[in-house]
């Protein structure tokens, strides 16, 4: 269609490659799909000119290798792939969008666009400047090792950002627990950390290696709901089935814990002193789970001083003291007060 003169291709594919520029500049980083749609058109024209020209971009220019239009068909090569690195990573988000993908899913998709960009500066490096890219390739390896072995720590922490991120094991919004006793939730991850909220409203900042090697508890799944079993003792003066019945009161009058699946009152223990109950009882969320306690432990009193129930002292504050019976000693069993450390 041009016949033999790649002049007024190159110059097109100059034109469109700027324009669109321009305009993905325009379209703004809020309007993901508006700018593949323009990647897209651009790219599709500029790929057209392309072809109707004759002009193979994986191949260095055999015309015009001196002057303004070497200059000329070496930008319409880089616009080109330039581009292409474009609309590729434009799909790649509107898949990540449309997918609802997690916030932390930017790691993998910040890697991919990395590798993308890598890709397309080869390329321009090897097909627009005909440079050899094994040698630079061979040569950037000695400098990544270098470089790989000055930066161990970051680079622990990046590939156990990715490990973890892969494997799931959280995401932004979840409630995790560690083996420490560190627990919040995750608000951020980035390259090298992730950030946890913790209930006393700080940000703690744990590094993704550290992190990787921890035992993590995913509080938030299968779901939000969070179990907390609470124990007391009962003294000993009424039957269990009583006690039992006066603990399912005090469940069912609770406005702050989920009643499906429904509380549960276990007896566990009894002994000459009392009866050991634990209540078992769900909220929402973790973020709840100390008002929720709160409000059982304010029913818990006063159910029991409406029953005639009164709470058994600790087993730990029971000794073991001799009753003297005449000149004999007989160990007996009775409530003392004894300081516990």
């Amino acid at each position: 269609m041009f016949g033999n003169d790649n002049f007024v291709p190159l110059v097109l594919i100059n034109l469109l490659g700027i324009a669109g520029i321009v305009v993905w500049h325009i379209q703004g980083g809020n309007r993901p799909t508006g700018r593949l749609i323009v990647q897209i058109l651009f790219f599709t024209n500029m790929s057209l000119v392309l072809y109707l020209g004759g002009i193979a971009p994986h191949r260095p220019d055999g015309i015009y290798t001196q002057g303004p239009a070497a200059l000329l068909s070496k930008s319409a090569r880089i616009l080109w792939w330039t581009h292409l690195a474009w609309t590729i990573i434009g799909f790649i988000q509107i898949y990540v969008r449309l997918n609802r993908k997690p916030r932390e899913a930017h790691l993998i998709q910040d890697m991919a666009i990395a590798v993308i960009y890598l890709g397309v500066a080869l390329s321009v490096i090897g097909f627009v400047f005909g440079m050899p890219v094994g040698t630079l390739v061979a040569t950037s390896g000695v400098i990544a090792v270098i470089f790989g072995l000055a930066l161990q720590n970051t680079l622990g922490d990046v590939f156990s950002g990715i490990a973890l991120t892969l494997g799931r094991a959280y995401a932004i919004g979840d409630w995790v627990q560690l083996n420490d006793g560190t627990e919040g939730r995750v608000i951020e991850t980035t390259w090298r950390s992730t950030n946890l909220l913790t209930v006393t409203n700080n940000v703690v900042v744990l590094p993704n290696s550290i992190l990787a090697k921890q035992g993590v508890t995913n509080l938030s799944r299968p779901d939000e709901t969070h179990l907390i079993a609470l124990r007391v003792r009962i003294a000993a003066t009424q039957r269990p089935r009583v006690v039992e019945e006066v603990m399912r009161s005090v469940l069912r009058a609770s406005v702050r814990i989920v009643k499906d699946p429904p509380p549960v009152v276990a007896l566990k223990a009894i002994d000459a002193i009392a009866i050991e109950v634990e209540l078992q009882f769900r909220v929402d969320s973790v973020a709840i789970r100390t008002p929720a306690k709160n409000e059982i432990v304010d029913l818990l009193h006063d159910q029991c001083r409406a029953s005639g129930l009164s709470l058994a002292m600790p087993a730990e504050s029971l000794a073991f003291v001799p009753a003297p019976i005449g000149n004999q000693y007989l160990a007996e069993s009775r409530p003392v007060s004894v300081t516990v450390p």
